[in-house]
C-alpha cells in the first residue's frame, strides 16, 4: 500500500472528500516529521512509537578497492509497533 492506495482507502471509509484526506494525511506526515527533527518522539497509540535515533561515525571498507574509507554519523527513524498492532497482525 502506498499514499495513494491509504488515501483512496480512507476516503472510501469516511465522508471525507477525496482532497480533504490527502490535506489530513499530509498534515500527519508533516508533524510527525518536524516532532522527530526537534527529537521528540511521536507515540500513537494501539499503533506505535516513532522515534529519531542516532547513528555514530564508524569506519567501513569500499567493496571494490578494500580501502578504509570513514561513513559519517547520521540520524535515522525508529519505529515500535505497539503490542496492539503485533497482536493484529498475528
Amino acid at each position: 500500500m502506498n499514499k495513494s492506495d491509504l488515501v483512496a482507502e480512507v476516503a472510501a471509509k469516511t465522508d471525507l472528500s477525496h482532497a480533504k484526506v490527502i490535506e489530513a494525511v499530509d498534515r500527519i506526515f508533516s508533524t510527525i516529521q518536524a516532532q522527530l527533527k526537534l527529537g521528540e518522539e511521536v507515540r500513537i497509540g494501539n499503533f506505535g512509537i516513532f522515534s529519531r535515533a542516532s547513528r555514530a561515525a564508524s569506519k567501513g571498507r569500499n567493496i571494490r578497492t578494500g580501502e578504509p574509507i570513514q561513513i559519517a554519523a547520521s540520524n535515522t527513524v525508529r519505529f515500535r509497533p505497539s503490542q496492539t498492532l503485533r497482536n493484529a497482525i498475528h
